[in-house]
């Protein structure tokens, strides 16, 4: 699989254990805007790049790329107002929220 069809798969099974928790704000990735996919392919090349990375690196590397697009913490995401409630040191996420970056991870090294 190359790098985009990695992200999209790691996109999906993000969405469906989003849902599973009642958060409905990931469109499908055929209908996610550009900034949400680019952030996706993004964290592949990096997990691919450093297998040896952990999930809390995963998160780090998330909020540096969001931190450098005008990103903040938000209580609600809101991708107009670029706020984002995970926006936080990954030691302060709740442990569901810390799941997805563990998926994500599994999900990139499962596949590339």
């Amino acid at each position: 699989m190359n790098t985009e069809q990695i992200a999209r798969v790691a996109h999906e099974i993000n969405r469906a254990y989003c849902l599973a928790l009642g958060d409905t704000s990931q469109p499908e990735w055929k209908n996610a805007p550009d900034w949400q996919k680019s952030s996706a392919i993004n964290n592949v090349n990096f997990h691919i790049a450093n297998p040896d990375a952990g999930a809390d690196h995963s998160h780090i590397e998330w909020m540096a790329e969001k931190e450098s697009k005008g990103w903040k913490y938000g209580l609600v995401k809101d991708p107009d107002k670029k706020e984002h409630p995970c926006f936080l040191p990954y030691e302060e996420l709740p442990t569901e929220q810390k799941a997805k970056d563990y998926i994500f991870r599994g999900v990139v090294h499962a596949l590339s």
